[in-house]
């Protein structure tokens, strides 16, 4: 099988063997996924040898971490919530009879789960129309616009949550905070807000943000020091949860190699 790298340097292949679009569309189609999922390696590896390294990326990477940008924008972040077609239909019936708030806010957290942002924020949106008051709601309506990229807004929805109970959520209200204050560049808050995080939970993906922050802020000592700290706890976790948090082991192994 061709190269990407082969046929780089000699595009007149593709010319000579029209069958090869098939085999190139695919090569390029997993190596620009596997750049936008910062899987190095692997694209280095599609690039570099044969249409084989691509058809193993799709088997191991693409399809189980749920195919294109819905499964690569929500890797490593949840909410709890059964993904199931029965589960929806069951609650568009109850909203359709009862309309009451727990339902939508229910529904909300399914389509969040599966990465269907805009309908997530409506369904949050309805909720709150019902009970302004939940903080499920609220907090899930921000962690909704954060992953959406519109950090502005999710930030003081987090923000008033955390204020009122920082443990809101396991904590990760809290973590999303953090990541808001980061996506907008308030990264001295978002040390502290990861700092607290950290200070009742142990969650990888807040010691890999946070020593991100650190190598920045040039505290690479400190840095290495929770990366460490990650890579040591996945060694002795339990396998859902290594599965879980593959996605930061990940990005702490990148980190560290380059420090």
């Amino acid at each position: 099988m061709s190269r990407l790298l082969d046929l780089f340097l000699d595009p007149s292949q593709i010319l000579r063997n029209p069958a090869l679009w098939l085999v190139v569309g695919f090569q390029i189609w997993m190596f620009v996924d596997a750049i936008r999922r910062e899987e190095w390696i692997w694209a280095v590896c599609i690039f570099l040898f044969s249409f084989i390294s691509a058809l193993f990326y799709y088997f191991q990477v693409y399809r189980q971490a749920g195919g294109g940008g819905g499964g690569r924008l929500m890797k490593g972040f949840e909410l709890p919530g059964a993904q199931t077609r029965r589960r929806i239909k069951e609650l568009q019936s109850r909203i359709y009879h009862l309309d009451k708030a727990r339902d939508h806010l229910d529904l909300a957290d399914l389509y969040f789960a599966q990465g269907r942002l805009d309908r997530a924020e409506a369904s949050y949106r309805a909720s709150l129309e019902r009970d302004p008051s939940d903080q499920d709601a609220v907090a899930h309506l921000g962690q909704c616009l954060l992953r959406a990229g519109r950090s502005a807004e999710a930030e003081p929805l987090l923000a008033r949550i955390a204020a009122d109970d920082p443990k809101h959520d396991y904590g990760h209200t809290l973590m999303a905070l953090a990541e808001a204050q980061t996506a907008l560049g308030k990264s001295d808050e978002a040390l502290q807000t990861w700092a607290k995080v950290l200070s009742s939970h142990g969650y990888a993906r807040a010691r890999v943000q946070y020593a991100e922050l650190l190598v920045k802020a040039g505290q690479k000592d400190k840095a290495k020091g929770e990366l460490n700290e990650v890579l040591s706890d996945d060694a002795h976790a339990p396998k859902f949860q290594r599965e879980r948090d593959r996605v930061w082991i990940r990005r702490a192994k990148s980190l560290l190699t380059g420090l």
